[in-house]
């Protein structure tokens, strides 16, 4: 089974590759990081998911034609908000053929259950998808972080902060199942919580 690609900020090297559109590697790349972020992004807007994969290989089409205008300055303009931008566009794009698409007929008895939704994606809703996207990019930074986090502690920490934060069991069932007193699970969940908050800002700062 071929390893499910680490979400991580856009590399500065990557970036200039990906300037060159015969460096092939660099693209599949970039794919494999991104395609989830702006797919996922697309469907919390309200695009069903042949819409949303319409979605991801138009914003790559973007990239691939703009990329070349970018100046990685994080100081400035940070990639995760130039690529967010042009993904963006490509859903605002997909609700106004949506509608062009529908029928006559249809029209008007859809306008009703849709209108307010196109409408502030494709005309007033540049701030909820800016959280849309802010969220969907925090989400994968937190879950990449807790990956190399996991590799930090030992299994027996991570397993009881898995029960006690992530699955929220109360710290008595925690102890009985695992077998560890309160004091062990209170130093896991300061210890692995600290961890993980450094390897977020860490990710985060690295080009993204």
């Amino acid at each position: 089974m071929e390893k499910k690609p680490e979400f991580i900020p856009t590399r500065e090297s990557l970036l200039s590759r990906l300037k060159d559109f015969d460096d092939d590697e660099g693209w599949r790349e970039f794919f494999k990081i991104y395609r989830q972020l702006i797919f996922a992004t697309a469907i919390k807007s309200g695009l069903r998911e042949d819409e949303a994969e319409e979605v991801v290989q138009e914003t790559c089409i973007s990239v691939a034609k703009t990329i070349k205008e970018f100046k990685y300055d994080p100081k400035k303009c940070r990639f995760k908000n130039w690529l967010g931008h042009l993904a963006q566009k490509r859903i605002a794009d997909r609700f106004r053929k949506r509608s062009r698409e529908l029928p006559l007929g249809e029209v008007a008895s859809s306008r009703t259950t849709r209108t307010a939704a196109i409408e502030r994606v494709a005309d007033t809703g540049e701030a909820d998808l800016d959280a849309i996207w802010e969220a969907e990019w925090q989400e994968k930074l937190l879950a990449a972080a807790i990956e190399r986090v996991k590799a930090q502690v030992s299994a027996e920490q991570y397993q009881i902060f898995d029960f006690y934060v992530v699955k929220k069991m109360p710290a008595g069932k925690v102890a009985k199942s695992l077998g560890v007193s309160l004091g062990q699970i209170y130093l896991a969940k300061h210890r692995v919580s600290n961890l993980i908050k450094k390897e977020v800002r860490r990710l985060d700062a690295e080009v993204g």
